[in-house]
């Protein structure tokens, strides 16, 4: 398999009171991965208080090239929520590039066997 993307999918619980200064870090989260080379995509869903933040990248060098850009916010977003799941979608051979930068994170690992990609 050829396809070197990698997605992450943080979920994250944000408590009523503090959805408006989340929502704020969110669009500081959008204008920082609008700038990476290696972003595909990047967003944010909602179910109720549940947030959940759909991302893409062209491989992992861009997710870690992401994570070290927007780690400041993240560490912020992390104050006012909680990581409910984080979920690493990828192929074997990317998803070994990230496993020990992001040792320290409650990372779900997943590696893509079929599919294409245009």
């Amino acid at each position: 398999m050829t396809d070197t993307s990698v997605s992450i999918h943080p979920y994250f619980n944000v408590p009523t009171e503090n959805l408006s200064a989340f929502n704020a870090i969110i669009e500081e989260l959008i204008g920082r991965a609008k700038t990476e080379a290696d972003c595909l995509y990047y967003g944010f869903s909602y179910n109720g208080n549940l947030i959940h933040c759909r991302e893409g990248y062209r491989n992992a060098e861009g997710l870690l090239f992401h994570l070290n850009n927007v780690g400041d916010l993240i560490e912020k977003a992390m104050g006012i929520s909680e990581m409910q799941r984080l979920e690493i979608h990828g192929s074997a051979t990317e998803l070994e590039k990230l496993k020990a930068p992001l040792a320290e994170l409650p990372a779900e690992y997943y590696e893509l066997k079929s599919g294409f990609r245009k």
